[in-house]
């Protein structure tokens, strides 16, 4: 699917576009970007797609040949033509745009590609995302509650968490208020507040709360509640 929206095939070799419908890049004219136009192929996205490959076990010649080739003067633009030539506009398919050039994170990820080659694996793999991905182990069930984003529910066995922007108390119930708990916020690394409301893997019963803001010494004045899905 992602190859068939955005894969560009070109003299040079595969390139992609970042996404679909993409309106930063060159008009289809050939007219430079003027707060519209049409998002090309990115050079660096060959490089990006040929540590996937490298990762995987693949032959990733042809995405380094395709970058080389998409080179002018030695230099890698941010994005290449990837319509019909236009030569009056002195722009050909696989080729620089009037995109920056040189864009170093592009010769960057061309490096860094050279780098992984020689090694035989992805040279900037960061080991612990690598392992939490191949290991199998399942992604705890978390979902996100803000008070500009108001989660409607959570699995059963998961975690609600309540995220703000500063210090609260969370005055909550898993069943209907016939037991309710409270629960002082913690900090975390980026200035905001949390608070981690656990549920059951049989709860049916949803989660009510509100929230009490110490700095301001007031309440929500309103209760809140989030529905469980059931375990599957």
């Amino acid at each position: 699917m992602i190859d068939h929206c955005l894969r560009v095939d070109t003299p040079s070799g595969p390139s992609w576009r970042r996404y679909n419908h993409d309106g930063y890049g060159q008009r289809d004219d050939g007219g430079p970007f003027e707060g519209w136009g049409r998002g090309r192929a990115w050079p660096l996205l060959t490089g990006e797609r040929a540590h996937y490959e490298l990762a995987a076990g693949r032959d990733i010649g042809p995405y380094i040949r395709a970058l080389e080739g998409f080179a002018a003067r030695g230099l890698l633009s941010e994005q290449v033509w990837d319509a019909a030539d236009r030569p009056e506009h002195r722009m050909w398919r696989g080729q620089p745009t009037g995109a920056a050039m040189p864009l170093v994170w592009a010769h960057a990820e061309y490096l860094t590609l050279m780098r992984s080659a020689a090694d035989g694996k992805v040279f900037d793999l960061i080991p612990h995302v690598a392992e939490r991905y191949l290991s199998g182990a399942a992604r705890p069930a978390m979902e996100i509650w803000k008070p500009n984003r108001h989660a409607r529910s959570v699995p059963a066995g998961g975690t609600l968490r309540i995220l703000t922007d500063r210090e609260f108390v969370a005055h909550w119930s898993a069943n209907n208020w016939q037991q309710i708990d409270d629960a002082r916020s913690k900090a975390s690394p980026l200035g905001l507040y949390f608070v981690d409301l656990p549920t059951s893997p049989d709860q049916r019963s949803p989660l009510r709360f509100t929230l009490f803001w110490p700095g301001d010494n007031r309440w929500e004045g309103r209760d809140y509640t989030v529905s469980i899905e059931p375990a599957k």
